[in-house]
């Protein structure tokens, strides 16, 4: 019941989040973001339990990388993936910055709380 209500809250904190983000010059949305990477956050709050990478988190990280190409792109997906990650307690970080190598994919920034997004070219 704690889990439930735990998933609950971070789910509520994405929501206030992607409300409260602002709007990027790119054409990718916060929303598009959260979506390709929501099959992966149980994946990286629960440490990998459970084995390899589910394989929706998989795709939908290959999704995003196919539609952020442009730098404004990758600036607003790294400005939504910075904060929402912020907001959902229990992410593994050193986890979650491996993923995207472990789906095959290159990214040019660190997912992490303090991660300078305006750098990302």
């Amino acid at each position: 019941m704690a889990s439930s209500m735990s998933l609950k809250l971070a789910c509520l904190a994405i929501l206030c989040l992607v409300a409260a983000a602002p709007q990027a010059q790119g054409a990718i949305t916060c929303g598009q973001v959260i979506s390709n990477l929501a099959p992966c956050i149980a994946y990286v709050r629960s440490n990998g339990a459970g084995g390899g990478v589910p394989a929706p988190c998989c795709n939908g990280i290959r999704s995003l990388n196919n539609a952020a190409r442009t730098t404004p792109d990758l600036q607003s997906a790294c400005n939504c993936i910075k904060g929402v990650a912020a907001g959902i307690p229990g992410i593994n970080f050193g986890l979650t910055n491996r993923l995207p190598g472990m789906c095959g994919v290159n990214i040019p920034y660190k997912i992490s709380p303090t991660t300078d997004c305006k750098s990302v070219k």
